[in-house]
């Protein structure tokens, strides 16, 4: 991190007169300034001025009111904030907390504040306090303040520390490792700890043996550990904690110890170094440059698991099942993610999105549609946790990125092996329960109301047998209403599904409302795909109109009839696989409305056009009793004098002609 960093920018803020332009001043120079102006100029303190080698930019600040939008200004430029108040002033404390701190919570800085106490010097004898009897009540409620101390510009008492601190809290913060409360180190900070102890466990014991520990202490600080020194650590470990030290070497609870006696003696940079030599950043998770991500060349491809991946995957799954049930519950997921950052299946979209067997457990099809669910909306997220995980150098070719669904089109086949259905309807469609089922969850009979975009994972066998995995997306009906600004949306869909309720008309009515926006949409963007109509609740019967209506919709929209399903009966007509199959053939079952079709008719005439011209063209100034094979009509027109004239004209032809056609059929449709 440290080598990474160019310059650190430290902006110094809090009430007039509290010493924050002597502090500079006294920092830069290694003098206290006889004269100093209100507000000094932004001041560099240069790379060698403290060990990490990184300069110091530090930027005075008014506190009057007409420098008020300045100062907000540099307090978002900042990399860490030096909070000044005045020893011999008690009040100047209570308002750097009552209004200054609240100033920089408002801005929501996501930076570490220093708190310094200036004019030490000036404090009266019997004014004297502890400083951590004052300050640990505030730090305990301002958890971004990383450090507090108290200088004297006037008698130069700690003043080169106030910036070290600043640079420090930069460069090694306290708070993403180690929670001051509770004395103990964070979550994140003993996850990735728990990975880089496996990544250096290199035999697999549990244990860090010395030939490990010394390439571990020589990966980490480029030098191998003495015999003598490597002694000292076990004895250390071995006194305060038995258990960190067994017969094969230090085990991971004495790895962590390690790390955690080097945090309370105020070593962060020693732990800091060891997560950013195995690529941990401020948010100890891994950079974003070691985490490989397949590129996209365009929006409608789709980026899935390998086979070799998903192998992998059934690998680590049968070493959780430890009972071989074909399933595993929490604690194993658990146990999985314990070496990444989160267990990112806690969240949406991810958490109730897959089949749950009736213990409550995580099987193994389940599992799998999981990682996929996860590789097909946030590649990255997939490709960091298979790293976690253990994937290693697999990762780099851990995904293939699927042909563009227009590519697909064309060759009127797609091989894909996820599928990505989006589930549109009006509000008690039906949508809800159609996902319950794909995923064996009991009907409900209270309706659902649905405002986010559900997921539901399965894997579903298409007509030969394979295996396809599906998603199902719920669209919930007022989020359909603004489609038409969603391409990307439109441009990751395989097929689509439009419910309705077919005992009610209104509901017929709304769906197909939608059905002709999205297939709108669709034609203008170039992301179209195949379109199923599915009645739902079958069990209620049918409005009256019903047939009438919805022959005369397919008709026109050149669909199928609807699927009936009744989710309460458990009657599903055999849907998803239906669905998988419309998907494998993306050129059928495309909806298309009046305007779509009137402009394909317009291509089509423009088409016949151009080649009745082209041959009228030909035929005309070609010689008589040739022969006008393709090839001999071909290089008469390359060679002909009047091409460029008879192309212009044969262009004006084709724009009349097919405009005119067009004009006159649309008329008379009317």
């Amino acid at each position: 991190m440290a080598g990474s960093r160019k310059m650190i920018r430290v902006v110094v803020v809090g009430d007039r007169g509290t010493g924050k332009s002597s502090l500079i001043k006294t920092a830069a120079t290694e003098a206290f300034p006889d004269k100093i102006p209100p507000v000094l100029p932004p001041t560099r303190l240069p790379a060698d001025f403290y060990p990490d080698r990184v300069p110091l930019t530090l930027v005075d600040t008014s506190a009057s009111l007409d420098s008020r939008i300045k100062l907000l200004e540099e307090l978002k430029r900042a990399d860490v904030v030096v909070l000044t108040y005045a020893c011999d002033q008690p009040a100047t404390l209570e308002r750097a907390m009552n209004y200054w701190m609240q100033e920089i919570r408002q801005l929501e800085l996501k930076v570490p504040v220093i708190v310094v106490g200036c004019k030490l010097d000036l404090r009266a004898e019997r004014d004297q306090v502890s400083l951590e009897t004052v300050m640990l009540p505030v730090m305990q409620k301002y958890r971004e303040i990383e450090t507090c101390i108290e200088c004297s510009a006037a008698t130069q008492i700690q003043v080169p520390d106030v910036f070290f601190y600043a640079q420090k809290a930069v460069l090694h913060p306290t708070a993403p490792i180690f929670d001051q409360e509770t004395q103990s180190l964070k979550p994140r900070c003993i996850r990735a700890l728990k990975r880089i102890f496996s990544l250096c466990d290199i035999d697999g014991d549990g244990a860090l043996n010395d030939s490990e520990l010394n390439e571990f202490q020589a990966k980490c600080f480029d030098a191998p550990l003495k015999p003598d020194e490597l002694v000292a650590i076990k004895e250390v470990v071995q006194d305060k904690l038995p258990e960190g030290i067994n017969e094969r070497g230090l085990t991971q609870l004495g790895f962590m110890f390690l790390q955690s006696i080097f945090i309370e003696r105020g070593r962060l940079e020693t732990t800091w170094a060891v997560l950013r030599k195995f690529g941990y950043d401020n948010e100890i998770k891994l950079r974003d440059d070691l985490i490989p991500v397949p590129k996209r060349r365009t929006i409608d491809q789709n980026v899935e698991l390998t086979d070799e991946v998903v192998e992998f995957l059934k690998g680590i799954f049968r070493v959780l099942d430890q009972n071989v049930d074909g399933s595993i519950g929490e604690e194993q997921i658990a146990q999985l993610f314990s070496t990444a950052p989160d267990n990112p299946w806690d969240e949406f979209p991810f958490k109730d999105a897959t089949e749950r067997t009736s213990s409550d457990e995580l099987p193994l099809n389940g599992f799998l549609c999981k990682w996929a669910l996860m590789t097909h909306l946030k590649p990255a997220l997939s490709s960091a946790n298979l790293i976690y995980i253990g994937l290693g150098d697999q990762s780099a070719s851990a995904f293939r990125v699927t042909k563009s669904r227009s590519s697909d089109r064309k060759k009127k086949q797609s091989n894909r092996s996820v599928f990505r259905c989006l589930v549109f309807g009006p509000q008690n469609a039906g949508k809800s329960a159609l996902l319950d089922s794909f995923i064996k969850r009991p009907f409900s009979m209270k309706a659902a109301t649905t405002n986010c975009e559900r997921y539901a994972v399965n894997i579903v066998e298409n007509s030969l047998g394979v295996k396809k995995t599906l998603i199902l997306q719920e669209i919930p009906e007022e989020r359909a209403q603004n489609i038409s600004s969603r391409t990307e949306l439109l441009a990751a869909c395989d097929v689509a599904i439009f419910m309705y309720d077919s005992s009610k008309e209104l509901s017929w009515k709304k769906t197909t409302e939608l059905l002709l926006e999205v297939a709108r949409t669709a034609e203008e963007t170039g992301h179209c795909f195949p379109c199923l109509l599915v009645a739902a609740k079958e069990d209620l019967g049918t409005y009256p109109t019903a047939v009438h209506d919805i022959a005369k919709i397919c008709r026109n929209l050149g669909i199928k009839p609807p699927i009936s399903v009744s989710a309460k009966n458990e009657s599903l007509d055999n849907i998803f696989s239906r669905i998988v199959t419309a998907a494998e053939h993306p050129h059928l079952s495309i909806p298309e409305t009046e305007i779509g079709r009137g402009r394909r008719e317009y291509q089509r005439l423009v088409n016949r056009s151009l080649m009745l011209v082209s041959g009228t063209y030909v035929m005309h100034f070609a010689p008589k009793g040739s022969l006008c094979t393709f090839h001999n009509l071909f290089s008469f027109c390359l060679l002909s004098s009047d091409l460029e004239l008879a192309v212009g004209a044969a262009v004006a032809f084709i724009g009349m002609a097919a405009y005119r056609t067009y004009s006159a059929r649309k008329n008379t449709s009317a």
